[in-house]
């Protein structure tokens, strides 16, 4: 059995359960001769328990125009968040804060994001964590 051969991969944040081919979708997938509906109904299918988050898709273009698609789960400032119940981060984050993570909330958002991380070690996903929470106006408990 030969293996297709890869012609690109595309990462995409999407809304889950109700994505579009409207942008970015359609320029994105359409450049590359996919069938961009048939992505969407996939797409829409597999993140239908999940609808309201951004879920991010990383879409595997093959020479032949078919595809394959592997879904990731909701970026760490998504969740961070959801966690404090935030529509926006501070305008700026050096001067403003709005909201404190605790370490116990920190610890959840690693241990919950640590599959997609580059990183095994839990003490490194949780400062991953707080570096975006900081980045996001948002106050972290110290981790040690």
């Amino acid at each position: 059995m030969a293996t297709k051969k890869i012609k690109t991969i595309v990462k995409l944040n999407l809304p889950a359960a109700v994505a579009t081919p409207a942008p970015p979708v359609g320029p994105a997938l359409g450049q590359h001769g996919i069938a961009i509906m048939e992505f969407i109904k996939a797409y829409n299918e597999r993140t239908q328990k999940l609808k309201g988050q951004i879920i991010p898709a990383v879409i595997t273009i093959f020479e032949d125009r078919t595809f394959s698609f592997v879904t990731k789960l909701p970026p760490v400032a998504a969740l961070i968040k959801k966690a404090l119940n935030l529509t926006l981060g501070a305008k700026t984050p050096s001067r403003e804060t709005v909201g404190k993570l605790t370490k116990s909330q920190i610890t959840q958002i690693a241990t919950e994001k640590l599959p997609d991380l580059n990183t095994d070690n839990l003490e490194a996903a949780q400062k991953i964590v707080a570096g975006t929470a900081r980045s996001m106006g948002v106050e972290v408990e110290t981790l040690k």
